[in-house]
């Protein structure tokens, strides 16, 4: 039997919930969510029409009501909050007592104000916040200790769910409680030189209990706690079958071979303004134009700038979105964590059902999280999970440099299963592009190099150019009898 939290994402890392009738620790550093998960705790519990009890060492009543109120959360009458504070006659300007609260009542008379509580109460969950007052009380950790194992056993024969806050304001070295408890979830606030802060979780310890571990990226919105559970690609695969899928263009479906496999990534390298949101957004019309639903993900442009540029070349993402066939959204990934990213890929492959993702770019998405480790890692996962739901991938990433020799800030070269490469060269006094494909897992592709233009038309690709050599390198020489690049009235286009 499971207690849900009530924190979305933590029931999944937690595999159901909290073992019910065991004593569990929330720790964490003020101002790491301990509270916010405590309230969904208990709320969740009332739901389910349990009794809930916060017994607060810390905090006022009204304080708690406020937090509560702040994220839309309404505490209801199935939960009691028992504020355990000094008398009101230390607060007598003629008392010599400390106006501590940890000075001033005994560990003897806390735990019997906190037992008294729970036996008038009789709830089905507990919270206790928190420990740090507990332990100064105890003094020392032998007294300590005894007491957290009194108050196990007791909330044991009474078959109660309790949860421990620790704020580690006391010690932040001591285990003590760990050893004694079923469970144990930390909560860590990470500061970026730039940028908002980074919240993640990770369970230390669930005895008995198989969870997902690893570190769990987390944020405090409006409504509570969410946390975005680590993907895990080999726990998601579904059954398809991988038919090409046609770009809408004959001459890039020769150029890929047929067109791109079900179940694929595709990466697209090139300089800045080579093409490679059209490419992505050519893939993405196709798929539409077939029925199917995409998702697309915009790290570097802002969207009515995208929209206006796409449909200037016959690709209406704006109309797309508006009949409900392509998620389209911008991405500040400043204010973004990996976690919560790869969280909003999977929810448009889950719950929409997008067969086509975009992902532009990759040098946004690494640039503005640049204290994130194992950023590779994620994209692995997440391409994984993609492709074992029969999604088609498309990335780009913009390398450095215009012509001649290019260097991309992130290589993620062999994590894609198709590496299409867009370049600039000059040829006879203008500026032309040319487009291959490098890397194909799925199947024969084009190992020529053809001319494309961007125009009113949208994309067009030409015949291979056969007779030129050196066009990657961005000068080529002509080495056939006749010219065969695109016409001028075509290439004359590459200005609209």
């Amino acid at each position: 039997m499971k207690a849900r939290t009530g924190v979305d994402g933590l029931d999944d890392i937690l595999v159901g919930g909290l073992a019910k009738g065991h004593v569990f620790l929330l720790e964490g550093n003020p101002g790491t969510g301990k509270t916010t998960i405590a309230l969904q705790f208990l709320l969740s519990g009332a739901q389910d029409g349990e009794r809930g009890l916060y017994v607060t060492l810390s905090e006022t009543e009204q304080e708690l009501r406020g937090g509560a109120a702040s994220h839309n959360l309404v505490i209801d009458d199935n939960v009691e909050i028992f504020e355990l504070t000094p008398p009101e006659s230390l607060l007598d300007p003629e008392n010599q007592q400390s106006l501590l609260y940890s000075s001033d009542l005994e560990l003897g008379e806390t735990t019997k104000l906190i037992l008294d509580a729970f036996d008038r109460v009789k709830p089905h969950r507990l919270v206790i916040d928190s420990l740090s007052e507990i332990r100064l009380l105890a003094q020392n950790s032998l007294r300590y200790r005894r007491q957290i194992l009194a108050l196990k056993h007791f909330f044991a024969r009474k078959n109660a769910t309790v949860l421990l806050l620790d704020d580690l304001t006391s010690d932040a070295h001591d285990k003590t409680v760990h050893s004694v408890v079923h469970g144990v979830v930390r909560l860590e606030e990470l500061a970026p030189n730039y940028g908002p802060e980074r919240r993640r979780l990770r369970i230390l310890k669930y005895r008995g209990q198989a969870y997902r571990g690893g570190f769990h990226d987390f944020a405090i919105k409006a409504g509570g706690v969410k946390v975005y559970p680590r993907l895990i690609a080999a726990e998601h695969r579904k059954d398809f079958n991988r038919d090409p899928r046609s770009t809408g263009v004959p001459e890039l479906d020769a150029l890929l071979g047929g067109g791109v496999e079900n179940g694929s990534s595709t990466l697209i390298l090139g300089p800045s303004g080579t093409g490679k949101s059209l490419f992505c957004s050519q893939f993405v019309a196709a798929a539409v134009r077939r029925g199917e639903k995409a998702a697309f993900f915009v790290f570097d442009e802002e969207l009515g700038l995208l929209f206006s540029r796409m449909r200037v070349l016959g690709i209406d993402l704006e109309a797309m979105r508006d009949e409900g066939m392509l998620h389209i959204e911008q991405l500040d990934a400043v204010e973004l964590s990996p976690g919560e990213f790869t969280q909003r890929v999977r929810d448009c492959v889950d719950r929409l059902n997008a067969k086509t993702v975009v992902v532009d770019s990759l040098n946004g998405y690494q640039a503005s999280m640049p204290e994130e480790n194992a950023l590779i890692l994620h994209l692995h996962e997440l391409l994984q999970y993609l492709n074992r739901q029969g999604a088609n991938t498309f990335l780009t990433v913009a390398q450095h440099g215009l012509v001649g020799d290019m260097k991309s800030p992130v290589d993620v070269t062999y994590l894609a299963d198709t590496v299409v490469l867009l370049r600039y060269f000059e040829a006879i006094g203008r500026v032309r592009r040319a487009v291959s494909v490098f890397k194909k897992r799925t199947g024969l592709h084009e190992d020529t190099i053809r001319e494309f233009t961007i125009g009113k038309g949208g994309l067009k690709l030409g015949e291979p150019l056969n007779e030129f050599q050196g066009v990657l390198r961005g000068i080529p020489s002509f080495v056939g009898k006749a010219g065969p690049l695109m016409a001028a009235s075509s290439a004359s286009d590459d200005n609209q």
